[in-house]
This record gives structure tokens, C-alpha cells and sequence, in this order.
């Protein structure tokens, strides 16, 4: 019997031994993973930790990223060439609020839709819609090439293109997400500046392509233009973590119980009421001070490359720094650049400005984002991404129009820079007060 006990506790001591360890590690797992906050699970160990964070296959989904921004954000970003085109060409009888509304409506429905994609994207469904997204934008800038009056342009460019860049942008920065970690910041910096590169060349080659074989042939050049930096997309773009089903449904609710989110939220809608004024309405206002139409229209270029430096500087301090830490002072410089815009009337001081606030409204378009990866579990960053985005639409949709209407009524522009340059202040305070419901100190990276 003796003989026996001893046998038996020598198989007994290792597997208590064993499970005691695996009991520890299951306490620590849900310890770090178990906990709430806030209708947000708490990051943990099933935030992983095996990020590539480069390798030939991750700097791959960089280039896929880059191509899909350069094609919808960096296209809906030379959306100025085509205000100051169609108030003196095609839509001349239409007044430049209502042409505003096509602009802005791109814009709004590049963030809209990613309250679905990134639902899509958490729950494993991203390859199909991207597909699909791909196909409506292609399709949709070739319509453009037929259309004639108000409405058709407002459907095919505003809704119908709006709609196929934002199914394609938004879920990318989920795929990021899963590839990058502590270089996150300059794989979604790469990314948008990639954004800035295609609002560079669309615009001239847009401009130059009028001149040379008319406005239905430019737009399916840049139709063939888009098709092919979306295709190396649908090549290269591939989910990396398995699907998880975080509760919630389509839009968490409970998301709001955090304090420093809801804040988020609003200071996004506010950003992106302003954001985009001087760069819709910079090329209308040159001409307007007698700025030659051959001049005017390379401001919007010349503000996208200045964007282009601007989101590289931004992926870099952000991941140094933190992102709103950076996006503060950038959109101060936002605020500055509107402010002065109206008093550049050559085209030096033009230029100035132009390539100033591109490089100070870098942060406000590139780093929105990133705060949101801290906020909860990785598994959910496509809906917590999407949710922003919804209200980052609707600052986007009424913004320009709310600018068209100002300069009409006032019948200049400096009214609309100080509405424009205001709205970016006041997204100051409530990113400092998101900063500090996060932290809870006055210094800190975030």
C-alpha cells in the first residue's frame, strides 16, 4: 500500500504542479482580459502580442493600404479642381453652396459607411465588400464622364463615388490594426500620405487632361487610374487575427459610458466641420482675387503636398509622442492658416498658406484614428473606428456647404475663415478635455 500511495503521488505531483500553473495562467489571462471598461473590454493578452510589425508581407499590406488611399481619399481630396470647374463650366447656374454639397457629401460618405465595414471587418467579411466597393467607385467615376445636369453629379459623384471610397477606405485601418503595433503610427502615416499624393496628382492631371481631350475623357482616365491602384489592393489587403464577435451588435452603445470616447466623438464631428474649407474653397478664393485660373488650381496640389509631408511627420510623433499630443498643436496651425487665408492675395502668400495648412491639417485627417486602437480590444477596432467615423461624416457633409453658404451671403471669404478657423479652435479644447479624461494628469503620451 505504501508502495503504491508513493506511486500514485508521484503521478499526482506533477500534474498538480502542472495544473496549478495552468490555473495561474488562466487567473492572469482574465485578469488582464475579463475586465469592462466602460462598455470596452480592457487590452490584454488576447490584444496580441506577435505583431509583425514589418516584414516583407506587412510592408505588402502597407502598399495595399496606400494604393486604396491614394485612389478614395487622395481622389476625393481634388475635390477643390472640380468646384471651381463646374461653377464656371458645367454648373454655372448652380450656386456654390449647392456644388459645395457634391464635395461634401464625398466626404461624408468616405467616413459613413464604416460603421458597417467595421462591424464587417471585426466579424471576418472584409475581402467581398472591399471587392464590391472597388467595382461601384470605378463604375461610378466612369458615370461621371456622361453627366450633365445638377442631379446627375450630385448621384454619381457625390453619393455613388462617396459611397464606393468610403466601403474601400475604412476598413484598412482595421487591416493595419492587425499587422502593426509599435509601428503603427507610421504604417497609417505611409498610408495617408499616400492620401495626399493622389490629392496631388488627381488635381493636375484632372486640369491638364480638361485641356487636352475634355471632361468625359478625363474622368474615365482617372476611372482607369483608380481601377488599377485598387486592384493591387484587392491582391495585397488580407485580415491577419482570427474573427471575434465582440458583444455589442452594430453600434455599441455602451462605447459611450466612457467619457473620454464620447468626448472623442464629438471633437471629430467639430474637426471635420472645419477641416475641410480652406481646401475646398482656396482655388474659387485665388480667382476671385485675380489669381490666374492657370495658378489657382495647383493650390489644391500644392496643399495636398504639403498634406503629404505633414502625415509622415504625424505617423512619426505619434507613435513617439502620442496621437493627440501631436494632433493639438497641428490643429492649432489649422486654425492660424484659416484665420490668415483670406488676406493672401498674391500668389506667393497664396502658396504659403496653401502648403501650410496641407501640412498642419495632416494631423486632423491622419491621426483621428489612432487614439481609438488604446480604447478597448483589437478584436473591435473596425467598430470603434467606425463609429468615429459616423461622426467625423457629419461634420464632413455640412461643413462646405455651411462654408458656401457664408461666402455667399457675405460675398467674401473672410467670414468663412473666421467660422472655419473658430470650429478648429473650439476642436482644440475638446481634444485637450479627451486627453485628460484619459489620463487623468496633465502630462502623459497619448
Amino acid at each position: 500500500m505504501e508502495g503504491r500511495s508513493l506511486s500514485i503521488d508521484s503521478v499526482q505531483g506533477p500534474s498538480l504542479a502542472a495544473s496549478l500553473i495552468i490555473d495561474k495562467l488562466e487567473d492572469e489571462r482574465h485578469t488582464d482580459t475579463g475586465k469592462e471598461v466602460d462598455g470596452f473590454q480592457s487590452l490584454g493578452a488576447q490584444d496580441y502580442d506577435d505583431y509583425p510589425d514589418g516584414g516583407f508581407r506587412a510592408w505588402l499590406i502597407v502598399l495595399g493600404t496606400s494604393c486604396c488611399a491614394f485612389a478614395t481619399s487622395g481622389f476625393l481630396n481634388s475635390w477643390g479642381v472640380f468646384q471651381s470647374y463646374y461653377e464656371t463650366n458645367i454648373l454655372r447656374d448652380s450656386s456654390p453652396s449647392q456644388i459645395a454639397w457634391i464635395g461634401s457629401i464625398q466626404y461624408a460618405l468616405v467616413f459613413l459607411p464604416g460603421q458597417v465595414t467595421g462591424r464587417m471587418f471585426d466579424l471576418g467579411h472584409f475581402k467581398l465588400p472591399f471587392l464590391l466597393g472597388t467595382i461601384l467607385l470605378v463604375v461610378s467615376t466612369f458615370l461621371v464622364a456622361e453627366c450633365h445636369a445638377y442631379w446627375h453629379f450630385l448621384l454619381c459623384q457625390g453619393f455613388a463615388v462617396g459611397l464606393g471610397s468610403g466601403i474601400c477606405f475604412g476598413p484598412t485601418f482595421g487591416v493595419i490594426g492587425h499587422w502593426f503595433k509599435r509601428r503603427r503610427g507610421i504604417a497609417v502615416g505611409i498610408t495617408a500620405a499616400a492620401a495626399s499624393t493622389g490629392g496631388t496628382v488627381f488635381p493636375i492631371a484632372c486640369r491638364n487632361l480638361i485641356r487636352l481631350v475634355g471632361f468625359p475623357w478625363t474622368m474615365r482616365i482617372m476611372g482607369f487610374m483608380i481601377l488599377f491602384m485598387l486592384s493591387i489592393s484587392n491582391i495585397t489587403l488580407i485580415r491577419r487575427l482570427p474573427p471575434k464577435n465582440v458583444p455589442g451588435g452594430l453600434f455599441n452603445f455602451n462605447a459611450f459610458k466612457m467619457p473620454a470616447f464620447s468626448v472623442y466623438c464629438l471633437a471629430n464631428t467639430v474637426s471635420f466641420l472645419g477641416v475641410f474649407t480652406v481646401l475646398t474653397f482656396i482655388d474659387v478664393s485665388a480667382i476671385a482675387a485675380g489669381i490666374s485660373p492657370e495658378f489657382s488650381f495647383y493650390l489644391v496640389s500644392l496643399a495636398n503636398a504639403g498634406s503629404g509631408v505633414g502625415r509622415i511627420v504625424t505617423g512619426l510623433m505619434a507613435d513617439r509622442y502620442g496621437a493627440i499630443n501631436f494632433m493639438v498643436p497641428m490643429t492649432i496651425g489649422v486654425a492660424i492658416m484659416t484665420f490668415a487665408w483670406p488676406y493672401a492675395q498674391t500668389k506667393g502668400s497664396l502658396t504659403v498658406v496653401a502648403i501650410l495648412y496641407g501640412f498642419a491639417s495632416s494631423a486632423c485627417v491622419t491621426a483621428f484614428t489612432m487614439p481609438l486602437y488604446s480604447m478597448g480590444v483589437i478584436e473591435d477596432v473596425g467598430r470603434r473606428i467606425g463609429t468615429v467615423m459616423v461622426f467625423a461624416a457629419l461634420g464632413s457633409i455640412a461643413g462646405p456647404p455651411i462654408s458656401g453658404a457664408i461666402n455667399a451671403s457675405t460675398g467674401g471669404i473672410k467670414a468663412v475663415s473666421y467660422y472655419a478657423g473658430s470650429i478648429m479652435l473650439l476642436a482644440v479644447i475638446l481634444l485637450l478635455v479627451t486627453r485628460h479624461l484619459s489620463l487623468k494628469k496633465l502630462w502623459g503620451k497619448f
